[in-house]
């Protein structure tokens, strides 16, 4: 490796760090009134800036209690004023950030309503009463985490997935067993990989690449009425 090469490696590392730590950095903003809310996880405030909840991964419009989660934070949190604790900026140019009412973490309350999903990059001094929160509402089967009635009627037999050192895996496989009659499911991961499925009575497989990790991703599969079969691997 030439001298040049060397230089503009460094470079690129050094203006990586500089792009963490700037946006990695943690502010606190108080006092701020939110114009509209979009979904259960972003809202946009009234000077313009958009705001996405870090921690928490809401239902997608086309997904069932996507709008119950709209609405719950529609009713916390419209036209009042907020503290915001911001992480940064996402690729969209949202803020990621946790936001207050009345010293109440609504990020926490999204949770354990059962309106929405632990969802987390890197853990923080919220992970753990986030993750609570989550639990909170699988036990009692709230929202999201109501059992469905075709709970005992899916085995996970595989899935297969090895995050490679320098990417990720492209030979991924999903096989369920089905031992009820045909049924329609929505399968997906922590993050907005979603598949709609018909499962036939007996094995079900599917491939795909790079959608599942090794880091604690989760695997969901819920009925046409979002209503949880199984999770997380």
């Amino acid at each position: 490796m030439n001298t040049k090469t060397i230089i503009l490696v460094i470079l690129f590392i050094s203006s990586c760090i500089f792009y963490y730590q700037l946006t990695d950095e943690i502010t606190i903003t108080p006092n701020i009134i939110v114009a509209r809310v979009i979904d259960g996880d972003t809202l946009e405030l009234t000077n313009g800036q958009k705001l996405r909840l870090i921690g928490i991964n809401t239902p997608e419009k086309s997904m069932p209690f996507n709008q119950e989660a709209t609405e719950f934070v529609k009713q916390l949190i419209e036209n009042k004023s907020i503290k915001i604790e911001s992480h940064g900026i996402d690729k969209y140019g949202r803020t990621l950030a946790y936001i207050f009412l009345d010293g109440k973490n609504i990020n926490k309350e999204i949770l354990e309503e059962g309106l929405g999903t632990l969802y987390y990059y890197e853990k923080d001094e919220h992970y753990e009463e986030l993750k609570q929160a989550e639990e909170f509402a699988r036990l009692n089967q709230r929202g999201l985490w109501e059992k469905s009635p075709n709970t005992d009627c899916l085995e996970l037999i595989e899935l297969k997935f090895k995050e490679q050192p320098t990417r990720c895996s492209d030979d991924e496989l999903l096989v369920l067993e089905n031992t009820c009659d045909e049924m329609q499911v929505t399968i997906k991961d922590d993050a907005t990989h979603i598949y709609r499925e018909t499962l036939p009575k007996g094995t079900f497989t599917k491939k795909f690449s790079c959608i599942w990790n090794d880091a604690g991703d989760s695997l969901y599969v819920a009925d046409e009425k979002g209503l949880l079969i199984f999770y997380r691997y």
